[in-house]
């Protein structure tokens, strides 16, 4: 069995190299089977180089460096469709994850934000990106590939445009007018002005226009112009029109003819209110209540999804489980005295869809309870 030296091993490596093979690990493949092949073929006394230049023929057809085109080709194209596989995979994923969520939404069941939060997450980082990935492939016209870049991106923004409206989260307003402007004022104009010049283009290139400004149009037609600052101020005091209303109502003179239980509990009920609504107010503001001044001193705070305090075990569920009890037995009560003075227990809805929650919401929730139950103390 004829045993290689190092030099000879360099010398193989060397002339691999410079037959065009640049791939380090298929140098070193190329390089264990020609070492196997000489070591076991070649007599001991035999000639290394003649054999070897016999032996790396036998690699390739015209030129060894055709190799590593093999080698690049076969790589690519299970890359290629790996990653065809998982864009479809997660485009599938998408589409029923976002259906299924937006199902669990209007039928208030456990689990919704999470479909919804793992389609619009999964659509925008997986799906879109691979799709752009495909379709750059598929042109190598430089104006093609950034309109398909920067329609990549406003799905992008608008998936996550989208997410951040349904979970309430700041900075969906902001993100919504970009996508909506990126849109009207980049892609379409590109779109339309690259694809007009090319006569096989020309007539779906106008039909796709005309569509995607219906759908501009449509998106814009559902946009408030108004800023969200101006917004939150509405409702900042519309809320505050809610506690002076409660405040006068408390200090009308009370019918002492209501049992001691409902009068026990209306007392409860108010009370827990209250915290809930200062547990809000501080968690945003710093502080228990809104002051009248608040609009000049830019004083207010974003709708945002009724988390944070109001998570499991948390002092906000705490508070909101016991309201929803108090409301129950207060309308257990009610029953027996007067069936007609039964308020509805929107707490109930809170807690089962609570990720779809806003603080205004919650706000507003507890400020009508508190005047239901005001209502039913007053004099008629």
């Amino acid at each position: 069995m004829y045993c290689l030296n190092d030099k000879q091993i360099d010398y193989i490596i060397n002339d691999i190299s410079a037959r065009g093979v640049e791939m380090e690990a298929l140098q070193q493949n190329l390089l264990d089977h020609i070492c196997c092949i000489v070591e076991q073929n070649l007599e001991v006394d035999g000639d290394f180089e003649s054999f070897y230049q016999k032996t790396i023929k036998t690699f390739y057809k015209d030129a060894l460096w055709e190799i590593e085109e093999e080698t690049l080709l076969v790589l690519t194209y299970k890359n290629y469709y790996t990653m065809k596989k998982v864009m479809i995979n997660s485009g599938i994923f998408s589409a029923f994850a976002f259906f299924a969520g937006s199902i669990f939404k209007i039928m208030h069941w456990p689990g919704a934000g999470a479909l919804i939060l793992l389609a619009m997450t999964t659509s925008s980082l997986v799906f879109l990106p691979l799709f752009f990935l495909f379709k750059k492939s598929e042109t190598t016209n430089s104006k093609d590939k950034l309109i398909i870049a920067i329609g990549s991106i406003n799905g992008v923004l608008f998936c996550i445009s989208m997410l951040f409206k349904i979970m309430h989260w700041p900075g969906a307003h902001a993100l919504w007018l970009l996508t909506i402007g990126l849109m009207v004022f980049v892609f379409i104009p590109l779109f339309f002005f690259n694809g007009i010049k090319n006569e096989t283009t020309k007539t779906n290139t106008i039909v796709t226009t005309i569509i995607l400004i219906i759908v501009a149009g449509f998106f814009f037609a559902l946009t408030s112009l108004r800023s969200s600052k101006q917004v939150y101020f509405v409702r900042m005091y519309h809320h505050l029109q809610n506690e002076e209303l409660i405040s006068r109502m408390q200090s009308v003179k009370k019918d002492s003819i209501q049992s001691n239980e409902i009068a026990k509990l209306s007392n409860e009920i108010n009370i827990s209110c209250v915290k809930i609504k200062d547990l809000i107010i501080t968690d945003e503001l710093g502080q228990k209540n809104i002051p009248k001044d608040f609009e000049s001193k830019e004083m207010f705070f974003q709708e945002n999804n009724i988390r944070g305090n109001f998570y499991t075990n948390n002092d906000g569920e705490k508070l909101l489980m016991n309201l929803n009890e108090l409301i129950n037995q207060y309308n257990t009560f009610l029953l027996k005295e007067n069936p007609k003075a039964v308020i509805k227990n929107s707490i109930q809805d809170i807690l089962r869809m609570s990720e779809f929650q806003s603080n205004y919401n919650l706000l507003e929730a507890t400020s009508q309870i508190q005047l239901f139950v005001l209502q039913n103390q007053i004099i008629k």
